[in-house]
């Protein structure tokens, strides 16, 4: 690499082990940086007005999160714990629920400004909301559809890099496979993608990849398989299988890939326990259902059978994260809860511990049902991207799960220093330039001349996650510098404030 002395930088990152994001082994070189993108990566001598020593510690592009809920960035713009684990940008709008108005939603962010830079999907949930109404299990209308693909059309030409599902959520549950097939007809002509929380991701995955499969072919687009697991001891142990059905389909000529949190336990809302027939209709509908003895028994009888088809006895498996009606729960699972609440533990108590839940405004919680192989053999393949579907968190605030926290360090540290499942170059390229060139990030994901400065700087020796399931409000260690379009965000292990973050808006060629 040819010396540099006559050009003049705003910040040199100097002595840093180097691992630029694209797969290829590390190396040790300087990296200067000015207007906020890199110009140079090599040995460089000449002046700068801000040097770093990074003597001892890894430099990488900025993590790109393509699987967040960061949606409220405009009320929480310092994105703390994001940024202390080295994500530098998210994509939100993830599981069908996103922003109706794209263009708004960016004006805003960028009068606003955040730390982070940001990209959002269209979710099908708040289009498909905000066509049909209160009345969802059903298919839509001409018109209604009309207005939804409308909806879609609009957020893409407003910059949204795609449409995402959450099909396990209300109203998608309800939507068939046609009516997304023509919504993902809409993102088609921008080379939008495809990002899908799949209706099924226990022992009927293959049935719902087949639903994303279909979408991506008869749609033509790019598709995204969100936050790939295999839930529920029935259907542990498939991983390969459900790798070699993604290769089959990637073998027929469909741009799939898959994004990945490295915890056995998920997080939603407790509501995914009760069936979700009983909340089309809002929540009188819900009510009126508590409060008939032979509807509620029905329900009631549906929960069990719903749990024993996962071959689980309880709910000991959920744990209660954020519940603001009784904070004393937080922390405990359900089993646990009902004991203190209502004295027993009793699948019954559980049950009515779950729908008083709901009753009272409902609760986040925690789910541990996942087997540890099957995490380890799907975040080998090449094209599992590293993402930790989480939104924002408020520190101190509930008992939320710790990948908010410490997923990217996690894999860091535990899963590349200490278990040896991946590279540590391979790692990086997960969080960084295979996202972005899936989502359409330009000059995003590699330390590259011409590319902009979001670079983080980290102790491969002691990089942590700290953050527990039971003690989750601890930010990463380790990663002592962040840096956003070439501004440092985080700074000895402490955020700057500055709000140096972008809108991402997607631009792609529409052809007509």
């Amino acid at each position: 690499m040819a010396a540099q002395s006559a050009e003049q930088f705003d910040l040199v990152i100097r002595n840093g082990r180097v691992v630029d994001g694209t797969g290829n082994p590390a190396f040790f070189a300087d990296v200067g940086i000015r207007g906020g993108r890199i110009t140079a990566v090599g040995r460089i001598s000449g002046r700068a007005k801000t040097q770093l020593d990074a003597k001892g510690l890894t430099v990488a592009p900025g993590f790109i999160d393509v699987h967040t809920h960061a949606d409220e960035i405009t009320g929480q713009p310092l994105a703390e714990n994001f940024l202390r684990m080295g994500v530098t940008t998210v994509v939100v709008g993830n599981c069908g629920g996103s922003t109706t108005n794209v263009g708004r939603f960016f004006r805003e962010l960028e009068r606003q400004r955040a730390s982070i830079n940001v990209a959002t999907l269209i979710g099908h949930n708040t289009v498909r909301r905000a066509a049909m109404g209160g009345d969802h299990d059903r298919a839509p209308t001409p018109a209604e559809l009309a207005r939804m693909t409308a909806l879609v059309d609009q957020a893409m030409r407003d910059g949204a890099v795609g449409l995402s599902t959450g099909l396990i959520y209300l109203p998608g549950v309800f939507a068939r496979t046609d009516e997304i097939v023509e919504l993902a007809k809409a993102i088609a002509p921008y080379d939008g993608i495809y990002a899908s929380h799949m209706r099924h991701e226990d022992s009927r995955i293959f049935e719902a990849l087949d639903e994303v499969i279909r979408i991506a072919r008869e749609a033509r687009v790019r598709a995204e398989v969100s936050h790939i697991k295999l839930a529920g001891e029935r259907s542990w142990g498939q991983a390969g299988q459900v790798l070699a059905h993604l290769e089959t389909a990637r073998a027929s000529g469909l741009d799939i890939t898959q994004d990945q949190y490295a915890y056995t336990a998920s997080s939603t809302t407790m509501r995914q326990l009760i069936p979700d027939e009983v909340f089309d209709g809002g929540k009188n509908k819900f009510l009126g259902i508590l409060n008939d003895p032979v509807k509620k028994a029905k329900l009631v009888a549906d929960m069990k059978s719903k749990l024993h088809f996962r071959g689980r006895d309880d709910y000991a498996y959920a744990v209660i994260a954020s519940y603001k009606h009784d904070p004393s729960l937080n922390g405990l699972n359900v089993v646990e809860a009902a004991k203190k609440v209502r004295g027993s533990d009793a699948l019954d108590d559980q049950i009515e511990l779950v729908l008083d839940l709901e009753k009272n405004g409902s609760a986040s919680g925690v789910f541990h049902g996942m087997n540890e192989e099957d995490l380890q053999k799907f975040m080998r393949h090449a094209n599992t991207m590293i993402a930790c579907d989480s939104g924002l968190r408020k520190f101190g605030e509930g008992v939320p799960h710790p990948r908010g926290y410490g997923n990217n360090a996690r894999v860091l540290g535990r899963y590349v220093r200490d278990l040896k499942v991946l590279r540590l170059e391979d790692a990086i390229r997960k969080m960084t330039s295979l996202p972005a060139n899936t989502f359409q990030l330009r000059d995003r994901g590699l330390l590259r001349k011409g590319c902009w400065a979001d670079i983080v700087v980290f102790d491969a020796a002691s990089v942590t996650d700290s953050a527990t399931y039971n003690d989750p409000h601890h930010y990463a260690v380790g990663i002592p510098h962040v840096l956003v379009n070439g501004v440092p965000v985080i700074k000895n292990g402490e955020h700057t404030g500055t709000k140096p973050g972008m809108e991402l808006r997607h631009r792609a060629t529409v052809a007509r």
